[in-house]
C-alpha cells in the first residue's frame, strides 16, 4: 500500500498508473479539470487498454462541464457512463487498473485539490479490496444496488456509517480527525465520550456542535480536501465522507480503514505539523476583488443547492402516512431546511473563495 499526499505528491502517481495498465482502467469522477490524465486516459486507448469513465450526474457546479467531459472522453473512445440520480451525490473518487490496483483517493482530479488542499490518497493491491472496488463500481455503472463484503472498505449509506462509529468508539489513546465538517449528533456524541474517557481528540477541520474536550482547529493557507482519522497510532482512514449526516446516509462516499505502521505513522506526523500551523494565524489575502467573488458565489448558488433536495425528499416521505393523509410539523421542516440551506451556501462560497485565490494567483 503506497499514501499520496497532497499538496507534494502532484498527478504523476495517477498518470504512471494509467501508463502502466495493460488491460483495463477504470475511473470514477465527481470533478475533473487535469488535461494531463485525460490525455493519459486517451493515450492507455490508442495502445489497445479498454478505458471506462463513470461520471457523477451532478456537482455543485452543475451538469455543464460535466457534459463537455462526457463528449470529450466519448471522442477519445473511452466507454462514458453518468450516476443514478437516486442519492444526492455520487462523491467518491477512485480508479482501478487491471481490477489489480486500487487507487482510493480523498481528492478530486482537479488542479485546485491536488496543488492547493491537504489531501490524501491510498493505493493498493489488496485483492479483496481491489475487488470490492470493481464491484462497486459495476454496480454503480449498471445502476443496481451495491451490497458491502468487505467490513474495512466503507461506502456511504451502506455500511459507512456502522464502521466509523466502530472506529471511533474503539480509541483509547487518540483520535486525530482531519474532516471539513463534524456535525452529525451521533458522531459527536462518541467523540465526547471518548474525550470525556480520556482520549486526545483532535479535529483540523469544523465541528458545529458542542463536544466538551475535543479541539477543532482552522488550517491555515490550505484548503482542506480530505476526510481522515488516525486511531491510537495503530489505524487510520482515508476517504470522501464527512462524518455528517448526508454524507453518512444520503451520499456515495467511498473510504477505507487500513493497519499500515508505516503510511499511519506518515498520517500522524503530517497531522502534527498541521496542528502546530494551526496554532499560528492565518494568512488573509485581501487583495481579491469583493465584487467579482461575490458574483461568482451568487451564479454558484443559482446553479445548485445540493443539501435541500434530499432534505426535502426525506420530510415529503416521512409526513406520508399510509392513509395518504399528512401530518406537518412546519417547525421542524423550517429548522431542517434552514440548516440545508446554511450549509449549501457555506460549501459554495469555500469553493469559489478557494477557486478564486487560485486563479488569481496564477501568472496571466
Amino acid at each position: 500500500m503506497k499514501l499520496l499526499i497532497q499538496p507534494g505528491e502532484g498527478i504523476l502517481p495517477l498518470v504512471k498508473g494509467i501508463a502502466a495498465a495493460k488491460k483495463s482502467v477504470e475511473i470514477v469522477v465527481f470533478r475533473f479539470d487535469l488535461l494531463e490524465i485525460e490525455r493519459a486516459l486517451t493515450r492507455a486507448v490508442n495502445r489497445g487498454v479498454t478505458v471506462r469513465a463513470l461520471i457523477a450526474h451532478t456537482n455543485r457546479a452543475g451538469e455543464e462541464n460535466l457534459r463537455k467531459l462526457e463528449m470529450r472522453l466519448l471522442g477519445a473512445g473511452i466507454s462514458v457512463a453518468r450516476t443514478a440520480d437516486d442519492l444526492a451525490r455520487y462523491h467518491g473518487k477512485l480508479m482501478l487498473v487491471d481490477r489489480r490496483e486500487l487507487y482510493l483517493l480523498a481528492f478530486n482530479f482537479t488542479y485546485s485539490d491536488v496543488e492547493h488542499s491537504r489531501s490524501f490518497g491510498l493505493i493498493t493491491r489488496s485483492s479483496d479490496i481491489v475487488h470490492e472496488g470493481g464491484k462497486l463500481f459495476d454496480a454503480d455503472t449498471r445502476r443496481i444496488p451495491y451490497e458491502p463484503g468487505v467490513e474495512r472498505f466503507l461506502v456511504s449509506p451502506t455500511n459507512a456509517r456502522k464502521q466509523l462509529a466502530a472506529l471511533i468508539k474503539g480509541a483509547k489513546k487518540e483520535l486525530l480527525i482531519y474532516d471539513p465538517k463534524v456535525s452529525d449528533a451521533a458522531m459527536v456524541r462518541l467523540l465526547a465520550d471518548r474525550a470525556a474517557a480520556g482520549v486526545d481528540v483532535r479535529i483540523i477541520g469544523r465541528l458545529t456542535r458542542r463536544a466538551a474536550g475535543v479541539q477543532a482547529r482552522k488550517l491555515p493557507n490550505l484548503r482542506l480536501h480530505t476526510r481522515t482519522l488516525v486511531r491510537d497510532g495503530k489505524l487510520g482512514f482515508i476517504g470522501s465522507q464527512s462524518l455528517r449526516e448526508i454524507e453518512l446516509d444520503a451520499r456515495r462516499e467511498v473510504g477505507l480503514i487500513f493497519r499500515d505502521a508505516e503510511i499511519v505513522g506518515r498520517l500522524r506526523q503530517t497531522f502534527e505539523e498541521d496542528w502546530a500551523l494551526c496554532a499560528q494565524p492565518a494568512q488573509v489575502d485581501e487583495s481579491l476583488p469583493a465584487a467579482r467573488i461575490a458574483k461568482r458565489v451568487a451564479k454558484a448558488l443559482a446553479k445548485e443547492m445540493p443539501p435541500v433536495a434530499p432534505l426535502l425528499d426525506e420530510a415529503v416521505k416521512e409526513l406520508a402516512s399510509p392513509g395518504g393523509e399528512f401530518e406537518l410539523n412546519p417547525k421542524e421542516v423550517e429548522a431542517n431546511l434552514k440548516e440545508a440551506v446554511k450549509d449549501a451556501v457555506r460549501e459554495v462560497v469555500r469553493d469559489v473563495v478557494a477557486e478564486a485565490v487560485e486563479h488569481e494567483g496564477t501568472p496571466k
